[in-house]
């Protein structure tokens, strides 16, 4: 069957590429994704082209290209970010570093009349995420938008229909970011696109991959594991699946039980719940660095799972394949792309199961979709609302929410001129910079009435990570109104660290349940833990509250301040709790997981 004419998203390795296909598909046009260096002979039936961004500098030797013969093809192009820059140098102009890097909301001025900014306004607030910029136009663009610290926002050939933009137009917190983008898919007049009917699609898929083999699948209690069992019941049928979900001893307070009793109000009885804690924690002793974790913790899993599995006779190879609720994010943050970097390395992405998925022994029916998408989906399936709309919580669970250490990381290397009280904290958290991974400071605001801080401390989570290079994270200190000696103690993954955050997390999710509409508007609520506190032995709580809608991107959630101190004083009564902070940050710079 011949691909419908549609946009085509060329993937230089940026975090968002799937998000712009997706957003792409949202305004009724058909989009598909290629590598860059797609032969433009190859791209004739595209309606148009869009260049993603990408974590690499397009000066640099080994940067991705694509095929300059695109801009001949007489379509509509759009460049963003890496993909601005690759269209600037290959049509004459320059691209230099930047003086000031950009991360986050920036305030943009229109100039001209562009017709693709002309839903702006004078002026508008875009996403910004780079560390380069356009010096000088190629011959034939005008700038048709500025900002104070990229002074070729955005530029523009109409007579060509080519535009590029310095920032991001498929995030939600790019204002008039989805006008942008759906004047540029006007402009192309692609074949249309529809979600109706997706499941039935989806479902082809999974009959022909599976074909006449049988699915055991691992099963976490969340969104994406839930729809994804439920699709495959669905589909294939309860005797053709089996489920397991593994107790790591690294789930939420009552999780288990609430996912039994979940799966059995559905009517779906083929699940096994093994107890596994002991052996995770076991196998993560004396472990601090984030990604070896990850791999443990990925690794055990498939332990766990082939020793069940044989257990009940089901063996891989033998008729059986691997199935797991792995949507899109957690592949890209991967860099599962060609050009991707990576950010972290999730549970289901570790080296063994890379192999089986080589092997054509795993099936992930979720892989290509966004969280969003996937919530419409298991309404579709039948499941109940308030399920398909829980908070997400990571597949390695508090694993990635309890950071670990040996020593304390040095803060000597970050200098400040702040005018409020401040203090870099002896820890560091991922984060994700101008499309590449990064690993950075954390830095703490202080004031007298943190329940209700000064506007202008959400502007310094902004200011401060674009202004230092080694600063990803900006709290707010909810326990001290001044810097206190931060007192590390070693750490790594044990029982008691784990019962600990858990009950922070219960503080957490019982004050959120007692308001719904707070609920409904957070998208995800980590409570992390760090090795220091104000004593020898103390630790400390980060609540990192966000609103998103597909997790590429997120804002820092505000908390009504009533509620902010209740969690805090709750938190602060906890045996072993020294302090509490506030993560003020977006995404990017920082993830919304610490690690």
């Amino acid at each position: 069957m011949e691909a419908p004419r549609g946009i085509v998203i060329l993937d230089f390795g940026g975090q968002y590429a799937h998000l712009i296909a997706s957003r792409v598909r949202r305004f009724g046009a058909f989009a598909e994704i290629r590598p860059p260096e797609t032969p433009a002979k190859e791209l004739k039936g595209a309606a148009g082209i869009i260049l993603s961004g990408g974590p690499q500098s397009v000066y640099e030797p080994g940067s991705p290209q694509a095929d300059p013969k695109i801009f001949d093809l007489g379509v509509p192009v759009l460049g963003l970010c890496y993909g601005l820059h690759w269209m600037t140098q290959t049509l004459g102009g320059e691209v230099k570093a930047g003086t000031t890097k950009e991360y986050g909301r920036t305030p943009i001025r229109i100039e001209g009349n562009g017709s693709i900014l002309r839903d702006c306004g004078e002026s508008c607030v875009v996403w910004m995420s780079h560390g380069d910029e356009a010096a000088r136009l190629p011959e034939g663009f005008v700038r048709i938008a500025t900002s104070d610290a990229c002074v070729n926002a955005a530029f523009a050939d109409e007579s060509r229909k080519f535009y590029a933009f310095q920032f991001h137009p498929e995030v939600t917190h790019t204002e008039h970011g989805f006008d942008m983008l759906k004047r540029f898919v006007d402009l192309c007049n692609a074949e249309p696109w529809s979600m109706t009917g997706y499941a039935e699609r989806i479902a082809d898929e999974i009959r022909k991959e599976v074909g006449d083999r049988k699915v055991f699948m691992l099963v976490s209690g969340g969104v994406d594991s839930t729809v994804a069992f439920t699709l495959l019941n669905d589909v294939l049928g309860a005797k053709r699946v089996q489920g397991l979900l593994v107790d790591t001893g690294l789930m939420r307070k009552g999780e288990v039980a609430m996912i039994r009793d979940a799966f059995d109000r559905l009517g779906i009885t083929n699940l096994h719940i093994e107890d596994a804690a002991e052996e995770f924690f076991g196998n993560l002793k004396d472990v601090y660095a984030p990604e070896e974790k990850r791999q443990i913790i990925g690794n055990t899993f498939l332990a766990v799972q082939k020793r069940v599995s044989e257990d009940m006779g089901l063996v891989m190879d033998d008729g059986w394949m691997l199935g797991q609720g792995t949507i899109y994010p957690d592949t890209i943050e991967t860099g599962a792309t060609k050009h991707a970097d990576k950010i972290k390395t999730h549970h289901n992405r570790v080296e063994a199961v890379q192999r089986m998925i080589e092997r054509g022994l795993v099936i992930e029916p979720l892989k290509d979709l966004y969280k969003d998408e996937v919530r419409q989906l298991g309404e579709e399936l039948g499941l109940p609302h308030a399920l398909v709309w829980r908070h997400p919580f990571p597949g390695p669970g508090l694993g990635v929410r309890i950071l670990c250490a040996a020593a304390p990381e040095p803060t000597s290397d970050v200098t400040l001129t702040l005018d409020v009280p401040h203090q870099v904290l002896p820890v560091r958290s991922v984060g994700v910079q101008g499309d590449g991974r990064t690993y950075r400071h954390a830095v703490s605001l202080f004031t007298e009435d943190p329940f209700t801080p000064p506007e202008s401390y959400h502007a310094l989570s902004v200011s401060i990570p674009n202004a230092n290079p080694r600063v990803s994270r900006v709290l707010l200190c909810l326990s001290h109104s001044q810097p206190t000696q931060a007192v590390f103690t070693p750490g790594y993954l044990t029982r008691e660290r784990a019962d600990l955050l858990r009950e922070a997390d219960a503080i957490v999710n019982e004050e959120l349940a007692a308001d719904e509409a707070l609920s409904k508007r957070i998208w995800q609520f980590p409570v992390v833990l760090v090795p220091f506190g104000t004593s020898d032995g103390g630790q400390s709580v980060v609540l990192r509250p966000v609103e998103s809608i597909d997790a590429m991107t997120a804002n820092a959630a505000g908390l009504p301040p009533d509620v902010l101190r209740r969690i805090t004083e709750r938190i602060l009564a906890l045996a072993g709790i020294d302090s509490v902070y506030l993560d003020l940050t977006s995404k990017p710079p920082g993830t919304i997981e610490w690690e």
